[in-house]
């Protein structure tokens, strides 16, 4: 009886296993789509990857000018109390 529990059980899991990876196969996108996704993304664009370069550029100097600094940097931002 055990061992029929167990092969059950066995078969169960697989059939699971397969009917999720089959649904995944059947939703996932197709090569055409997934280059028109690629082509659409905001990094294809030149013009806004170079804005995101600038400004990663500038967030990088402001960090790297707050750890030179022996200033609270945080305490002027949020005013005087």
């Amino acid at each position: 009886m055990s061992r029929m529990r167990t092969l059950l059980a066995s078969i169960g899991v697989v059939g699971l296993v397969g009917m999720g990876y089959g649904m995944w196969a059947i939703m996932s996108p197709g090569e055409e789509r997934k280059r028109e996704i690629l082509k659409n993304l905001p990094e294809a664009n030149p013009v806004r990857m170079e804005e995101t370069r600038k400004r990663n550029a500038l967030m990088l100097q402001v960090l790297k000018d707050a750890a030179e600094t022996n200033d609270n940097v945080a305490h002027g931002f949020g005013g005087q109390k």
